[in-house]
């Protein structure tokens, strides 16, 4: 029983956004499921359930897995919201930045992970990005206005 609910759990926050464990304990209900919130706590614990924001704004469960979009999400926010030019010589990326966000903005840009970048240094409003190869700076400088817009 435990475990057809719990799937059954899944695949209701996949297919709809459930904001409350009483919009999931009444979407369980309608399936037959006779459940309690302490059951349902307990579910959303086990699942390892979390919320997650909506592109609407809403708040609903997703399941845990879904952490690598919404993280990726947050790095690019970071990033667009707080850079604010690009420049570069030889295979040195300039980015300025709004005060005090240039560690938060090189964080969003070693978390890309992209073969490219050697590394960042982080001042106060001023990021330094190495690339590997000076040969692939229009092509890291595009994906970085990219990010911006």
């Amino acid at each position: 029983m435990k475990v057809s609910r719990q799937l059954k759990i899944i695949e209701i926050i996949e297919n709809n956004l459930i904001e409350t464990q009483e919009d999931l304990a009444q979407a369980l209900k309608n399936l037959g499921f006779t459940v309690t919130q302490a059951t349902i706590s307990r579910d959303i614990k086990e699942l390892k359930l979390i919320k997650v924001m909506s592109h609407d704004g809403i708040q609903h469960y997703a399941p845990l897995k879904d952490i690598g979009s919404i993280y990726n999400e947050r790095v690019n926010a970071v990033f667009k919201e707080s850079v604010l030019t690009i420049d570069y010589v030889e295979n040195t990326i300039v980015l300025r930045t709004l005060p005090a966000m240039a560690q938060a903005a090189a964080l969003a840009i070693d978390s890309l992970e992209w073969s490219e970048i050697v590394g960042t240094i982080a001042g106060d409003d001023t990021i330094f990005v190495l690339i590997r190869n000076r040969d692939m700076m229009a092509e890291i400088v595009g994906k970085f206005k990219k990010l911006m817009k």
